[in-house]
C-alpha cells in the first residue's frame, strides 16, 4: 500500500470475514519453553484505543503488592484514529509486553491483501457491522501513517506467548489456539458440543493449562476436564469497553499465585493459581468525550459501538460465567 493511500475497499463477504493464511498456526506451537514467568500476570485484550482504560490498568498494577507483568494481547488500537491519539496508545502499550491482534496486523501491513479489518467475522455477524469495521480500519490506518511512528514495531509483535504462573502454563493469544483471529474461544463456541473434541486436541498438542484470549469482544470463562488434563479458557472480552448489560467497566484477566487485592467479577483457583476477571473502572466521561469528538453520531464507530460504550452490551454476566462454570467441567463424549 502506498503511504498515505487508503486501502481499496473489498466486498463485505470477503473483507472482514476471511482469515488470512498468515494468521494461522498449530496448537503445537505452544509446546515450548515459556517466554516469560510471572507471579502476577495481567492479560489486557481489546483496549480499543481507550487511554483512560490504559491509565486505569496501570493504577491497578501499581496497587498490587507484587510486581505485575502486563501483556496487551491485541487490538489495543481501534478508536484512536487520530495521529496524536494513535501515538499515545502505542507509546503507552510499549511500556509493557504485547501481542498483535488483527487490528495491529492489518494496520502494519505494507499492502492490502483484502482482509479488511482482519476480524474473520462469522456468518452470524451482520454485514453492516463487518463493513463498518472495515471502514474504521481504513481511518485508523490513515492515522497511523500520519503519526510519524514506525509501524515496524507493530508488525514485529508476536501472535502468541507462553507464560508460566506458579505450576501452570498459560497460552496468551488474541484469537484462539489455532489462529490470530480465531473464534474458537467465543462463549457460544465453548458451549457447543462439537467443540469439545477440538479443545481436547488443543490441550493434548499444546500442553497449555490456561488460555487467555480476547478478540470476540464478549467475555467467557470455562473449564473442561479432558483426557490430557484440565483446560481453562478465560476471554476478557474488552478492556476498553463495557462487557455486560447495565455495566460500564472494562475487564482484564488476572492470573496470579496470590488472591486479587482488587474486586473481581468472577474467577476460580486452580493448582494454587488464581484466575480472575478484574473490572477496569476507567474515567468514562473522558473516554466518551474523546470518542464522540472523533466518532460523532452517524459515523461507523458510533453506529457500531456507542450504545455499548454508554450502557453495555446485551450480554449478562451469567453468559460469561455460567453457574458452576469453574467446577462443572465437561469431558468429550
Amino acid at each position: 500500500m502506498t503511504p498515505g493511500a487508503a486501502p481499496a475497499r473489498k466486498r463485505a463477504d470477503e473483507a472482514g470475514r476471511m482469515c488470512p493464511v498468515d494468521y494461522r498456526y498449530s496448537p503445537g506451537v505452544f509446546a515450548r519453553e515459556p517466554d516469560l514467568s510471572a507471579d502476577v500476570l495481567y492479560v489486557v485484550g481489546g483496549l480499543y484505543g481507550n487511554l483512560a482504560a490504559l491509565e486505569a490498568v496501570e493504577r491497578l498494577a501499581a496497587a498490587e503488592p507484587a510486581n505485575v507483568t502486563v501483556v496487551f494481547n491485541g487490538d489495543f488500537h481501534w478508536f484512536d484514529a487520530e495521529p496524536a491519539w494513535f501515538a499515545a496508545i502505542d507509546q503507552g502499550v510499549a511500556r509493557h509486553r504485547a501481542l498483535r491482534g488483527n487490528v495491529e496486523t492489518e494496520v502494519a501491513r505494507g499492502n492490502d491483501i483484502g482482509a479488511g479489518c482482519g476480524c474473520a467475522y462469522p456468518e452470524s455477524v451482520d454485514d453492516g457491522v463487518v463493513q463498518r469495521s472495515n471502514d474504521i480500519l481504513v481511518d485508523l490506518t490513515q492515522a497511523a501513517l500520519k503519526s510519524s511512528l514506525s509501524l515496524d514495531r507493530l508488525a514485529g509483535l508476536p501472535m502468541h506467548l507462553v507464560a508460566k504462573v506458579g505450576a501452570l502454563r498459560i497460552g496468551l493469544v488474541h484469537g484462539d489456539a489455532a489462529a490470530l483471529a480465531g473464534w474458537g474461544f467465543a462463549h457460544d463456541r465453548l458451549d457447543a458440543p462439537d467443540q469439545v473434541g477440538w479443545l481436547a486436541e488443543v490441550r493434548r498438542q499444546s500442553g497449555i493449562d490456561v488460555f487467555a484470549s480476547t478478540h470476540t469482544c464478549l467475555a467467557a470463562f470455562r473449564e473442561f476436564a479432558l483426557p490430557a488434563g484440565t483446560l481453562t479458557v478465560i476471554n476478557n472480552g474488552a478492556a476498553g469497553m463495557p462487557n455486560f448489560a447495565g455495566t460500564r467497566f472494562g475487564l482484564l484477566s488476572r492470573i496470579a499465585t496470590t488472591p486479587s487485592p482488587h474486586p473481581t467479577v468472577y474467577g476460580a483457583a486452580r493448582g494454587g493459581v488464581h484466575i480472575d476477571a478484574v473490572p477496569i473502572d476507567y474515567d468514562r466521561a473522558a473516554f466518551a468525550e474523546r470518542f464522540l469528538a472523533r466518532w460523532p453520531e452517524g459515523s461507523a464507530a458510533h453506529l457500531s459501538y456507542y450504545r455499548r460504550i454508554a450502557s453495555g452490551p446485551e450480554f449478562p454476566i451469567e453468559r460469561a460465567f455460567p453457574p458452576r462454570a469453574a467446577t462443572a467441567a465437561r469431558s468429550p463424549a
